[in-house]
């Protein structure tokens, strides 16, 4: 049960704003938007999606941007709110097309139309995209595909030789195209977070791939499909291990730590041919989740070097030290394919004073900064498929009350005990680390004429990738 919901912007405008028991204070908006704004923790640390403040409980999710929040004085499960406002989110998303804050504000009345029918009197009623089509009658307005942000490499689709921008996805399921014909298409995401950690060696210590098939469909009639994936599936930490194969041009065997399905597949044939049969309702919905621990090819790989640089200036309680930081990545897939807004991230001892880099020759797209106010060296690339180094010369007066033989020790020991770890964050298309693929994706023909576009893309991100000094 939830008294408030609301949505705030990035400047903590309120564009959506919902009052449904009137047990919490008109101002709760405000109060919220300033306790997350100027929230008091370890340095770079966000609010938490829970938290009270008063006696009221504020439960929040960010989607695109933008601030979804319900508040109560009660005592509710927070996994069943933030779940609600996630889907809350993808009910908009569904029927607006693209979730941003011009579209909320275009079609204010069709978010309160749904709001109203999703929760009453703060109690949830029903989050389904087919079951609303019933009882919602205001038409979209459509934002302009122009007008969106670009959505990069990423968001293409492709089906054999052809391509389509990640824009098409961004349709609503209730709108018709121009001319009043609806375009026969469904879009599946296969998308995987990747979670790896590297000792100072250069050896993986722990690994793990949280993955997720999405589908979104704009077919009429919602006619039957057949999903089928890899033959050579496995499920359960029973099967050998996958590591030495390729990515996703790979072959050989899958195996899964687990998975779990929609409610709307049909397993009878999962077992026997690996194919996952459903009746997609209107709307973006995940067909399966699975997570793999396996060990399996990481797409890049890691390694932080530090060494000393130079003399240094000693007198009878500080000295100058010089230190000389290499950062290697190494791009460990197929040279087809392009890795995309890549940012590596190193923390520095508090006691830098100054950072100069040195990138390969002929570098395009990089860019290297230092940000003093929370000593984090920074590497942005747009985008890679080889081999990459960064060179780094730091200068770091070091104060210690030790004789002055002892200090390049102390100096190197405390840049090792301080600095680090390098993490790194990127995107890479059309790229799986798993190999889990779509085989084919089969539709239940209405006529011999019904063809519809079916869209296929694969997309790798980083979820924590780190390598240890």
């Amino acid at each position: 049960m939830i008294c408030q919901f609301f949505v705030l912007s990035q400047r903590g405008d309120n564009i959506v704003f919902r009052d449904y028991r009137g047990e919490v204070q008109k101002g709760s908006a405000e109060v919220f938007f300033r306790k997350v704004k100027f929230w008091k923790g370890d340095e770079g640390e966000e609010a938490p999606p829970v938290f009270n403040l008063d006696g009221v409980n504020y439960i929040h999710v960010k989607v695109a941007g933008l601030l979804f929040v319900a508040t109560t004085r009660v005592n509710v499960s927070p996994s069943l709110v933030l779940e609600l406002l996630q889907r809350i989110a993808r009910v908009i998303k569904d029927y607006l097309g693209v979730l941003s804050e011009e579209s909320l504000r275009k079609n204010f009345v069709l978010v309160y139309e749904l709001l109203d029918e999703v929760i009453d009197f703060g109690y949830p009623q029903t989050t389904s995209t087919e079951v609303l089509k019933s009882y919602i009658f205001n038409e979209p307005i459509v934002v302009d595909a122009a007008r969106l942000p670009p959505l990069g490499p990423a968001a293409i689709f492709v089906h054999g030789s052809k391509r389509m921008p990640g824009t098409a996805v961004t349709k609503s399921v209730v709108a018709n195209e121009p001319g009043g014909k609806k375009r026969e298409e469904i879009f599946v995401d296969i998308i995987e977070k990747i979670s790896v950690t590297f000792s100072s060696s250069g050896y993986i210590l722990t690994s793990e791939i949280d993955g997720t098939i999405q589908m979104k469909s704009y077919l009429t009639g919602n006619p039957e499909i057949r999903l089928a994936l890899n033959e050579e599936l496995s499920i359960g930490r029973g099967g050998s291990s996958a590591y030495g194969f390729g990515g996703s041009a790979g072959v050989g065997p899958v195996v899964l730590d687990d998975c779990n399905f929609h409610e709307t597949v049909h397993l009878e044939n999962f077992d026997l041919d690996r194919t996952l049969t459903l009746v997609p309702h209107d709307g973006e919905f995940s067909v399966m989740n699975y997570r793999m621990t396996q060990e399996f090819k990481p797409p890049f790989r890691v390694n932080a070097v530090i060494e000393e640089a130079g003399s240094f200036k000693a007198c009878l309680h500080n000295f100058n030290f010089q230190a000389e930081v290499i950062l290697k990545v190494r791009a460990d897939f197929s040279p087809t394919i392009t890795a995309n807004t890549i940012s590596v991230n190193m923390p520095l001892p508090t006691y830098t004073t100054r950072v100069s880099y040195e990138l390969e020759p002929g570098a395009i797209g990089q860019i290297t900064d230092f940000k003093e106010a929370n000593r984090k060296l920074e590497w942005n690339l747009k985008k890679a498929r080889s081999f990459l180094q960064l060179l780094v010369d730091r200068s770091i007066p070091c104060v210690q009350n030790l004789h002055c033989h002892r200090n390049h020790m102390v100096g190197i020991t405390n840049i090792m005990r301080e600095a680090g770890p390098v993490s790194m964050n990127f995107t890479i298309p059309m790229y799986n680390a798993s190999r889990l693929q779509v085989r084919y994706l089969q539709i239940a023909k209405k006529s011999k004429t019904h063809n519809p576009y079916r869209w296929v893309r694969y997309v790798t991100h980083a979820n924590s990738y780190v390598a240890r000094l």
